[in-house]
């Protein structure tokens, strides 16, 4: 059994990207890779085949290795619902909600989910390809750390050490961060990788080898930049898009400050016929074929928000002139007549007002409901997958027109009788083509393109692996890995 880590310099560094690639380049070695995160902050999660909850990245990783996500590859996943607050959840649930001064005394009970879980992993795959969080080198965050040097110290494993040179101050970010840690910490660090490189690699040599001079260690590789890898984001929202074709359909969707599983907007950005445009504070919304609600930690305070920026008049307006609205999880929350948060479970308890556009109610109540599940849109009766990730319970007239119908005999969501408001809990549906089709005809394309968007994965996965092969120390790689 073999556990190898990598941490970063930075937050998106390249941590993610780079377990990506390593879990695929194992496989291709004929190994019994898993991914493995200690603790994760984020707010794009999955839900997994044991019915639990772990950041997105994992399950991404976890499909590079040619597996099913399971809890105990994010045994610790924080999502924040305020600026000093979030739901801590432990193997996959959500156990309670905690500001940061809490979570810290909290973490030693943390760390015995993290073991336990990384135990299990070792007992099963004979390698576990791990990722840190942020860096290692956050002086006020080291007491109690689980997620970095903590982590690796405790399971006596390798550190590769990734920083991204497009930000520039990479020699600076790799000596900082080797100066900042523990002699232990220092030797565990086996080589550096440098991510997102430009341009001629013989300029980049002198200062290579002046890093491997002034540290003792090896730069591992030099990773190029990759214009158009899309991989889905951990945390921050990524608004690059393909080229667009002739006839473009117009999508909106307003960034709220707890947005969450934006990258249900991932296949949307990848249309070719689509143009999608993220709307953030004091910004109007423009005129749009369809605005998008996206999902959130905080609907009451995000539909605050919505109302504070003058969003709900823009709504209102875009309806009236024929407009297309689509509202998922904690956006068809909103489309509701009222919901109710009697436990404070995302903030204050209280009632807010939702926009009025459904006639249903929403509940928060304190079981989270996890499920991945599949269906027919009520639209064309597309086919659908996706999955739900809610703690809402809603209930309403509005409800008897469903949105999907789901094959375990449920309905979900509902859409209005004009055809123009339609809402679901099911994150992920744009990741189906028969129904990002139809929601794309709904919304006023003709001649939808479908886009697989499962199979736009898979090919930049592999590429990944490929430039690993080309640009990493392979030889070195294996010794670390243990093959």
């Amino acid at each position: 059994m073999t556990t190898l880590m990598v941490q970063g310099t930075t937050s998106d560094a390249g941590k993610s990207t780079l377990v990506t690639a390593l879990c695929r380049w194992a496989t291709r070695q004929g190994v019994a890779v898993v991914p493995f995160k200690p603790q994760n902050m984020a707010l794009n999660s999955a839900v997994t085949a044991d019915g639990g909850e772990i950041g997105r990245a994992q399950a991404v990783q976890a499909q590079a290795a040619h597996l099913e996500p399971h809890t105990d590859m994010n045994p610790v996943l924080l999502k924040p619902n305020s600026d000093t607050g979030a739901q801590v959840i432990i193997h996959g649930r959500a156990v309670t909600s905690m500001n940061a001064v809490a979570y810290h005394d909290y973490k030693a009970i943390a760390m015995q989910a993290v073991l336990a879980s990384h135990q299990r992993l070792s007992a099963a795959y004979p390698l576990v390809m791990v990722e840190g969080a942020g860096s290692p080198a956050e002086i006020n965050l080291r007491a109690g750390d689980i997620a970095n040097m903590g982590f690796a110290e405790a399971v006596d494993c390798p550190v590769l050490l990734i920083a991204d040179i497009n930000r520039g101050g990479v020699f600076a970010h790799l000596v900082g961060t080797l100066e900042l840690l523990s002699p232990s910490e220092q030797a565990r660090v086996k080589g550096f990788i440098i991510n997102r490189f430009r341009g001629d690699i013989a300029l980049l040599q002198p200062g290579l080898d002046w890093l491997e001079q002034r540290t003792g260690k090896p730069v591992v590789g030099v990773l190029p930049y990759v214009m158009d890898l899309h991989l889905e984001a951990e945390d921050g929202i990524d608004q690059r898009q393909t080229g667009k074709a002739e006839q473009v359909l117009k999508v909106v969707v307003p960034v709220l400050p707890r947005i969450s599983n934006h990258t249900d907007f991932d296949p949307l950005r990848l249309h070719p016929q689509v143009d999608l445009q993220f709307i953030g504070p004091g910004q109007a919304i423009p005129a749009a074929d369809l605005i998008i609600l996206p999902g959130s930690k905080s609907v009451r305070s995000d539909l605050a928000y919505l109302r504070a920026n003058g969003w709900d008049a823009a709504i209102n307006r875009h309806l009236r002139y024929g407009g297309k609205l689509l509202g998922i999880c904690g956006g068809l929350q909103m489309l509701g007549e009222q919901v109710h948060d009697p436990l404070g479970l995302e903030g204050a308890p209280g009632s807010s007002a939702g926009l009025g556009l459904l006639a249903f109610e929403t509940t928060l109540e304190a079981e989270k409901q996890l499920r991945n599940v599949r269906g027919h849109l009520a639209l064309e009766n597309a086919e659908v997958s996706g999955y739900e990730i809610h703690a809402g319970v809603t209930l309403g007239p509005a409800l008897e027109n469903a949105a999907v119908h789901l094959d375990d005999g449920r309905c979900d969501g509902a859409q209005s009788l004009d055809g123009q408001v339609f809402g679901t809990y099911l994150h992920g549906l744009f990741e189906s083509p028969q129904a990002s089709a139809a929601l794309l005809r709904w919304a006023g394309l003709s001649d939808v393109q479908e886009v697989d968007y499962h199979g736009l994965r898979e090919r930049d996965i592999e590429r990944l692996a490929d430039l690993v092969e080309q640009h990493l120390d392979t030889g070195l790689l294996r010794q670390l890995c243990g093959i």
